[in-house]
Order: C-alpha cells, then sequence, then structure tokens
C-alpha cells in the first residue's frame, strides 16, 4: 500500500486528503478511435514491442510505483512518460487526476507487463471529483511536453473522446460499474507526435475548458548507470 497525499480541486473548494491505494492498474491499449490507436500501436512495434493480444489489456503494477516527486530514477537512457488521466477509488467515490505511465522501452520490447513495474509512475498531486467532470469528460483535452535540444515540445495534445469512456473501462476490467476503493487505474494514452522517444525533463497536462481549470505537474529523470 501507498499513501498519496493531494488536494481535491472542487467547485465547492479545495480540500487536503490522503489515499491509501492498495492497486494499481494500467490500463494499456485503450482507444476508442481505433485509427488513432493502430497509430499508437504501430509507433511501438517500429520500437520491437509486439501488438497485444487483446484491447484493452488491463497490467496490474505495484501501488508502491506511485509518487509524485519532482525526480524519479530510471536505469539507463531508454525510458520515457505518457501523460495519462487517473482514476482513484476512495470512500465510495470516485476521482479524477494525472499521471505519467513511465515506462522502459528497451524492456518492453520483449515483456509490457515486465516494463510496466520497471518505473516509477509519477502523479500530480491534485484530482478533480469525477462527478464533475462525468457530463463533459469527452471535452478535457490532455497535453505533454519534453525538453529536447534546450527547447519545450509539444509530445502529446488532443481530446479524451479518443480514450474509452472511464466508466466502459472499470466494467471492462471489475464486471460492473464501480471501482474497488483503494484503486488507481491509469486510462490510457494519446499517441506521441514525431513518436515514441527518451527524454529526461517531461510536463503534462489536462484541461477541463468547460470549467475553466487544469492540472499539470512535470518530473526529471535522473538516469542509473546500466552496467550490465
Amino acid at each position: 500500500m501507498v499513501a498519496l497525499n493531494m488536494t481535491v480541486d472542487s467547485q465547492t473548494g479545495e480540500r487536503a486528503v490522503r489515499f491509501d491505494i492498495d492497486a494499481l492498474v494500467i490500463a494499456g491499449w485503450a482507444g476508442r478511435n481505433r485509427e488513432a490507436m493502430e497509430h499508437h500501436i504501430a509507433e511501438l512495434e517500429a520500437l520491437g514491442i509486439a501488438r497485444p493480444k487483446a484491447t484493452p489489456t488491463f497490467y496490474r503494477v505495484s501501488p508502491s510505483r506511485l509518487n509524485s516527486d519532482p525526480i524519479v530514477q530510471a536505469t539507463g537512457e531508454n525510458s520515457s512518460g505518457e501523460a495519462e488521466l487517473v482514476l482513484i477509488a476512495a470512500d465510495g467515490d470516485l476521482y479524477v487526476g494525472l499521471g505519467s505511465d513511465h515506462t522502459d522501452r528497451k524492456v518492453e520490447a520483449y515483456g509490457v507487463t515486465v516494463s510496466k513495474q520497471m518505473c516509477d509512475k509519477p502523479v500530480a498531486d491534485r484530482v478533480w471529483p469525477f462527478s464533475e467532470v462525468a457530463d463533459h469528460w469527452d471535452s478535457l483535452i490532455l497535453r505533454s511536453y519534453v525538453i529536447e535540444d534546450g527547447e519545450r515540445v509539444l509530445y502529446q495534445e488532443g481530446s479524451v473522446d479518443g480514450l474509452l469512456d472511464p466508466r466502459d473501462l472499470i466494467k471492462r476490467y471489475t464486471g460492473n460499474d464501480a471501482l474497488a476503493d483503494g484503486t488507481a487505474m491509469f486510462c490510457g494514452t494519446l499517441p506521441a507526435i514525431g513518436g515514441v522517444r527518451s527524454f529526461t525533463t517531461f510536463e503534462a497536462e489536462v484541461e477541463d475548458p468547460k470549467l475553466s481549470r487544469t492540472i499539470s505537474f512535470r518530473y526529471d529523470t535522473a538516469i542509473l548507470e546500466d552496467v550490465g
């Protein structure tokens, strides 16, 4: 179990909350738009990563991988992040936040499940009540940026209407309409602009244009030497 200290940002104000997470689920290949998902599968195939046997696929990862640290450590120079919305179930309520499915791409080429466990999964320290965005979920916009050659470069951008609705994801995973308390679920990602690649600085944000608010975070990757 891991404890995440976060701020719930709601229309009625802010409050501090502690989420005790004992299950972490990464929903992979979670595209609603088959063409966009095929594009993402193809760009990963170019890195030697095999096609999934089923879509979506749910990967279980140790919840200890979740953190809000500004620096994460990764072995070698082959890892990269992906912006994803994150569902958190607690005390009968559902919240939505933002995270990065940071993954070792070299390991992913021979074992996706193993690669998901290799790296920390950074998350923003702010969430919204899911009930406040449920009726306009498809209008939420995900973006991410990376630093390349000293420049801030747009890496991902798009509305989440290309991804499966979270209520659909929950039903496919649990067989019912509820996510168990203490569960965090990453909800899928968008294709990378210019292809998946490695970098050491990653920024992500989710914009709610209807309620004029944004959740964002940034982290750096400290590279640990791969000595074989």
